[in-house]
C-alpha cells in the first residue's frame, strides 16, 4: 500500500466515506487517485460531495475516454480549485461544473430559463426560482412584503407578467423552446 493510498484511507475514514465509493477511488489510476484526493482536500468536500464527485467523474471519464487526472486538470477545473472564495461555495460550483460536464443539456435549459426569468425585471422583492437541476416543472415565486398595498403592487406586477411566467412553465414542462 502506498502512502498515497493511506492518505486516501485517512480522509475516507476521517469523512465515513462508503467502502464502495472507497474502492473506486483506489482503483483509479495513480494520477487520478492523486487529483482527486488534492481536489477533496483543497475544497474540503464533504462525505456527499466526494460521493457525487467520484460517481460524475467515472461518467464522464467513460463517456469522454479520457483520465480523471486530465478531466481535473482542465482549466474550468482549476480556476474553481485555485481561486478564491470559500472552500464550500468553491465546492458547490465545482460539483455544479462536473454536473454541467456530464450533462450539458441540461446547463443549456437551466441557462435559457435563468435568461427568461431575467428577461421578465421583476423588482426584488419577486423572486422566481426555478427546481434545482430541473428536478420537476413547479416553478416558486416568492414575494416579500410588509403591507397589503404592496402586496397588491407586486400581485398586480405578477399579473402583468401572467403570459411571461405561463411561457417559463411550459418550458419547465418541456413543450416549449426558447
Amino acid at each position: 500500500m502506498t502512502d498515497l493510498d493511506n492518505e486516501i484511507r485517512s480522509l475516507a475514514a476521517t469523512r465515513h466515506l462508503p467502502d464502495a465509493h472507497l474502492d473506486k477511488w483506489l482503483q483509479l489510476d495513480e494520477a487520478s487517485r492523486a487529483a482527486v484526493l488534492e481536489l477533496a482536500r483543497a475544497l474540503k468536500l464533504r462525505t456527499g460531495q466526494i460521493v457525487a464527485a467520484l460517481d460524475l467523474l467515472d461518467e464522464i471519464s467513460v463517456r469522454e475516454k479520457t483520465t480523471i487526472a486530465a478531466l481535473l486538470s482542465r482549466p474550468s477545473i482549476r480556476r474553481l480549485v485555485d481561486g478564491a472564495g470559500a472552500a464550500p461555495a468553491r465546492g458547490h460550483a465545482f460539483l455544479d461544473e462536473l454536473r454541467a460536464m456530464r450533462f450539458p443539456r441540461l446547463r443549456e435549459t437551466i441557462e435559457r430559463l435563468e435568461a427568461a426569468v431575467a428577461a421578465l425585471r421583476l423588482p426584488r422583492a419577486i423572486k422566481v426560482v426555478l427546481p434545482r437541476e430541473l428536478s420537476s416543472d413547479e416553478l416558486t415565486i416568492q414575494l416579500t412584503v410588509s403591507d397589503a398595498a404592496g402586496l397588491d403592487r407586486l400581485l398586480g406586477m405578477l399579473m402583468e407578467k401572467r403570459g411571461e411566467l405561463t411561457r417559463i412553465l411550459s418550458m419547465l414542462a418541456g413543450s416549449d423552446e426558447v
